[in-house]
């Protein structure tokens, strides 16, 4: 950040009085511009034995499988999310259950939220983010080609508590993969 968002004048990056990390501070009307985590939020759709999911259409990991999913927008709740990002990302309607995932990002500044959900019915589509939208069953899903390792960490726990009744809520957090270290 160069300049400040109110009053167009630069910024600099400092520790606030009664704050602990640095943060953009307005040079002239002193706004401290703070910058927090982004929210990724999305759904598991279930329909039967069988999970929707999307090819993507753009970046990051362009064509390679995901949960419909993406960033919560202002003043939407989590589950609003879900809904929005389902229904934009594969033309699908659902009905939206519990809390499933949630693992945290801090070396991406991100933490992202899964619902588990209930296909409402069959009438679903690519949206504009998706090359293909399809159900898989636990066989057919195309692990190698899961985007992003929340994704895949969820799906390997919903399959394997699927199997056994029983469903848990998880929590993580995640550290860089090493491309990133």
């Amino acid at each position: 950040m160069k300049f400040c968002s109110s009053c167009g004048a630069t910024v600099e990056l400092r520790i606030p009085e009664d704050d602990n990390r640095p943060r953009h501070i307005c040079t002239v009307c002193g706004i401290v511009h703070y910058q927090n985590p982004r929210m990724v939020i999305g759904s598991i759709p279930e329909w039967e034995d069988k999970i929707l999911l999307c090819r993507r259409a753009i970046e990051p990991r362009h064509g390679l499988w995901t949960l419909p999913g993406g960033f919560m927008e202002n003043g939407e709740s989590t589950a609003q999310a879900a809904i929005r990002e389902t229904l934009e990302e594969a033309n699908a309607r659902i009905a939206i259950g519990d809390l499933y995932s949630m693992y945290s990002l801090p070396y991406i500044d991100q933490v992202h939220i899964l619902f588990r959900a209930r296909l409402l019915d069959l009438d679903f589509s690519p949206g504009s983010e998706s090359l293909e939208v399809k159900l898989f069953s636990e066989a057919e899903i195309p692990w190698d080609e899961i985007a992003f390792r929340p994704i895949r960490l969820s799906l390997e726990h919903y399959f394997a508590e699927r199997n056994n009744g029983t469903f848990n809520l998880h929590v993580g957090e995640l550290t860089p993969p090493s491309r990133f270290v």
